[in-house]
């Protein structure tokens, strides 16, 4: 971990509340070499001391050169309403990186890997998407939305392989749930939402299949201080004190150890 302040190349709205920030190093054009899919940053989103927490948000892109980072996030409470009015030029104060990467290092050319996203939880789910495919898997998405407006992202994640698109009132894709759709034919699922999404795949898909999911959880610090993202592991989770912190054991977490 480390801080950094990094400079605002863009930042844009491209679906309801929902921007895409990109950032780029002001000190070093290799900046971003170590971050990895499913690691988070720690934003700093006014210059003043309101709000006075900082707000996590996923990696959705890093650049092959390692220099422009992407970030997708929803506007909506009054720190990521500062964020959205943040212009070219401008400074953030950031975190980063924070938490467990996605482990994808035994996936193998060939190999089956499904995507579930459900809004907000879709954009980490892009950069991993890329490196799968680098890897040579195959890849499918099945990226979850409440209505069209809120859809993003659909054609970045056709780039990759398959997309299957829901929405819950069907006025784009499918409608119904991403579980509607989902098939066990895979080798490995990768997952991150809201927590009915995750219980809903909880339930659905067998504990020995190799499936990961990634929390959405409210975080203070960010870094395992506050204790205010704990959970509660499975029963054979391996923890000496009873919780596991979404910041630091996680945000990655194989499907089943967490209880939700």
């Amino acid at each position: 971990m480390r801080k950094a302040i990094l400079e605002v190349k863009s930042n844009d709205k491209i679906a309801d509340k929902i921007f895409k920030l990109k950032l780029i190093g002001t000190s070093n054009k290799k900046e971003f070499t170590d971050f990895k899919p499913g690691k988070f940053i720690h934003i700093k989103c006014s210059d003043n001391i309101h709000p006075l927490l900082r707000r996590p948000m996923s990696i959705c892109n890093i650049t092959d050169d390692n220099e422009e980072m992407t970030v997708l996030y929803r506007s909506e409470g009054d720190g990521t309403k500062l964020l959205s009015e943040k212009r070219s030029g401008d400074s953030l104060d950031i975190l980063a990186p924070l938490g467990l990467e996605f482990d994808y290092s035994f996936i193998k050319a060939g190999d089956k890997v499904t995507l579930v996203g459900g809004g907000i939880g879709v954009p980490p789910l892009y950069y991993l998407g890329r490196k799968l495919v680098e890897k040579g898997a195959i890849v499918k998405s099945i990226l979850g939305f409440n209505s069209k407006k809120d859809v993003f992202y659909e054609k970045e994640f056709s780039e990759l392989g398959e997309v299957t698109i829901t929405t819950i009132d069907g006025t784009h894709g499918q409608k119904g749930l991403v579980t509607d759709v989902l098939d066990l034919e895979f080798d490995t699922l990768y997952s991150c939402g809201p927590t009915p999404m995750l219980k809903a795949l909880q339930r659905d898909i067998p504990k020995e299949k190799n499936a990961f999911m990634s929390l959405e959880e409210r975080m203070g610090c960010g870094i395992g201080a506050c204790l205010a993202c704990v959970c509660k592991p499975a029963p054979d989770y391996k923890s000496e004190s009873g919780y596991v912190r979404a910041c630091t054991e996680g945000p990655v977490f194989k499907l089943h150890d967490v209880e939700l």
